[in-house]
């Protein structure tokens, strides 16, 4: 799988800060399954899918309008 383009938060078709559609548009898979995966993993018990997201929401740029 070749990545073109870098890592962009897209706040456009995010629902709260942009990444899970941001990691969905650098990968190329639908943003549900990525949606469905981070909200399994956290509630399975595993707190770090949450700050990963907070740190990834803080950190990474924003796609241009």
């Amino acid at each position: 799988m070749a990545l073109n383009s870098p890592f962009r938060l897209d706040k456009a078709n995010g629902k709260i800060m942009g990444v899970c559609a941001g990691l969905a548009n650098y990968f190329g898979i639908e943003t549900v399954w990525l949606r469905v995966g981070f909200v399994a993993a956290s509630l399975l018990g595993f707190g770090s899918p949450i700050l990963i997201y907070l740190v990834i929401g803080l950190v990474a740029d924003s796609q241009p309008a």
